[in-house]
């Protein structure tokens, strides 16, 4: 039995905007079913990246496929989930009605209910969303991209501006998923959420940095805070 396709392949990926390179020369590989953390400062090119693996960034050279079709194709918009920094839900809407619309678009209203229950919101769903905490609606937005039932979860930044509580909350639910068989590709620029990662890209500049676990990266700058061997790293690549 063939092994299948990484759930997402870059080879040489660049952004150019103007005189800017957003992303530079970019390649790696990510597997399915994991956890991968995209870190690195803001502005380094991560919601760029991010952008070309959808499908959805123009002028974007190199080769990205996802789950073994072309970044974009139409086949994989029912298995790729994308949750951009900015919520994407209708707040004259209930959280149920937002997360049933998104639902109805791919003939999933089945799985309404189990959506809802994986971020936390069960209790929520007769609520309008418009009174809703900042967190809560990024869980809606969450919910929406879950409801189709993804292979590939695509999330930016999704837990700035959280409390510790509800970071940790959602990094549980995010560990479940991966453990149900879904990818996760998780941005932040917060260095403390790359343990909660089975692996790591590293950016900065547009530049991918490294691509290694969490213990990899420990072992290899001899740090065991994350961030201080995030920054060690950038030192030993500089140098």
């Amino acid at each position: 039995m063939s092994s299948p396709p990484p759930a997402i392949s870059c080879d040489r990926v660049t952004v150019r905007r103007g005189q800017t390179t957003a992303v530079d020369d970019l390649s790696m590989t990510i597997p399915q079913g994991s956890i991968t953390g995209l870190l690195g400062p803001s502005g380094c090119g991560k919601t760029t990246l991010m952008r070309a693996i959808v499908g959805t960034q123009r002028n974007a050279e190199g080769t990205v496929n996802v789950l073994g079709y072309p970044a974009g194709s139409p086949i994989l918009r029912r298995h790729v989930g994308y949750v951009t920094q900015s919520a994407s839900v209708y707040t004259d809407l209930t959280v149920v009605q937002n997360v049933r619309y998104f639902a109805t678009l791919f003939d999933a209203e089945s799985n309404v209910d189990d959506a809802l229950a994986a971020v936390g919101l069960t209790d929520f769903a007769d609520r309008p969303t418009s009174g809703l905490s900042g967190g809560q609606v990024n869980r809606v937005s969450i919910a929406c991209a879950l409801v189709t039932q993804p292979t590939l979860l695509i999330l930016d930044e999704p837990t700035v501006g959280l409390d510790p509580v509800l970071r940790a909350d959602l990094w549980a639910r995010f560990d479940a998923l991966a453990r149900s068989g879904v990818t996760l590709l998780v941005s932040s620029h917060v260095m403390d959420e790359a343990a909660h990662c089975d692996n790591l890209l590293l950016m900065r500049g547009g530049h991918l940095v490294a691509q290694l676990t969490p213990d990899e990266l420990r072992s290899r700058t001899g740090q065991s805070n994350l961030e201080d061997a995030f920054l060690a790293l950038i030192k030993e690549t500089a140098a």
